[in-house]
């Protein structure tokens, strides 16, 4: 089980973050040569924390694994996880790591102006079949099979080609997530999903979700990341509601349950052990959560995995 986080001057570097971080959305900046943004960065970097903005992305983590959150879809990652997540949607991807672990060049990135599609599309008609791709992403939409891997391989030929090579790769790229099966698309966010963003939250939400990203197998408090942040826990309680769209006992139990499909899926780890390996300390109240949040049971999620081909 995981520490709590109150290593000797956490608090004051969370607290030194908190000012020196922006108070308010990523900028992306424009590239003159390049019709996309393209970029890669490591992990842990500034650029790799809880953000948005208004530009639509393209993410691939190329090693690691860890847990992420798209709006208020909180699931795991592994290497070639690829993501669209659409304009001003919130989102994050938090490592697993050892002490002192670096991942280089842990994301490849893709960034554009939807402005930019639609200005295209009125001299290239071909491009409206991204719209639809575009409109759903508003959600945020997680890629797998055989479409991830097509997706991953356009991802890194853009990184390595310039001119009409590189946008070659970025229209087979706008094919691929277009084209790809219903079953090989996962959206993450709720529908309705609709959060209240001021300067601050950027920080605020960074920092509490690295706080509860590092601890949640462990003692994770409301009282204790309020205080990281410097706020009463009644005014934190509905300033992360407003700014994440969930409560922080909804993040947790969330975060906790995606680490415990991980687990069912990947070890043979008995039930029991899962539950309290993942911070849950009642079976029964692992399992109720679980049904609810999965429509299935532990049992029934492993064994259901088990048959597939």
């Amino acid at each position: 089980m995981s520490s709590t986080y109150t290593d000797d001057g956490a608090a004051a570097r969370l607290a030194q973050r908190l000012i020196g971080m922006r108070a308010n959305r990523e900028v992306i900046p424009e590239d003159p040569n390049h019709s996309v943004r393209w970029h890669q960065h490591d992990y842990p970097s500034p650029v790799a924390r809880w953000n948005y903005h208004p530009e639509y992305e393209i993410h691939l983590i190329r090693k690691g694994s860890g847990k992420f959150i798209v709006g208020d879809h909180i699931g795991t990652f592994e290497a070639g996880h690829v993501s669209l997540v659409g304009s001003g949607l919130p989102h994050d991807w938090v490592s697993d790591l050892e002490p002192g672990e670096l991942l280089q060049n842990r994301d490849a990135v893709i960034q554009f102006d939807g402005k930019w599609v639609e200005q295209t599309t009125k001299l290239v008609p071909e491009l409206a079949e991204v719209r639809p791709l575009l409109e759903q992403s508003a959600r945020g939409i997680e890629f797998t099979g055989a479409a991830a891997e097509a997706a991953a391989a356009s991802i890194e030929g853009m990184g390595t080609s310039t001119g009409l090579e590189r946008l070659h790769h970025l229209l087979a790229l706008f094919a691929i997530l277009s084209r790809a099966a219903e079953h090989e698309r996962k959206y993450l966010a709720d529908e309705w999903f609709r959060p209240q963003l001021d300067g601050q939250a950027e920080a605020v939400v960074d920092i509490v979700l690295e706080y509860v990203f590092t601890n949640h197998t462990g003692s994770v408090s409301m009282s204790e990341a309020a205080a990281l942040v410097g706020m009463a826990e009644p005014t934190f309680s509905k300033y992360f509601k407003r700014s994440t769209g969930q409560n922080f006992t909804d993040l947790v139990r969330k975060l906790r349950l995606a680490h415990a499909r991980r687990l069912l899926e990947r070890t043979d780890r008995p039930v029991s052990d899962i539950c309290y390996e993942v911070g849950f300390s009642n079976l029964s109240n692992f399992n109720r959560q679980f049904l609810k949040e999965v429509a299935e049971t532990p049992r029934q999620f492993r064994q259901r995995l088990q048959r597939l081909p």
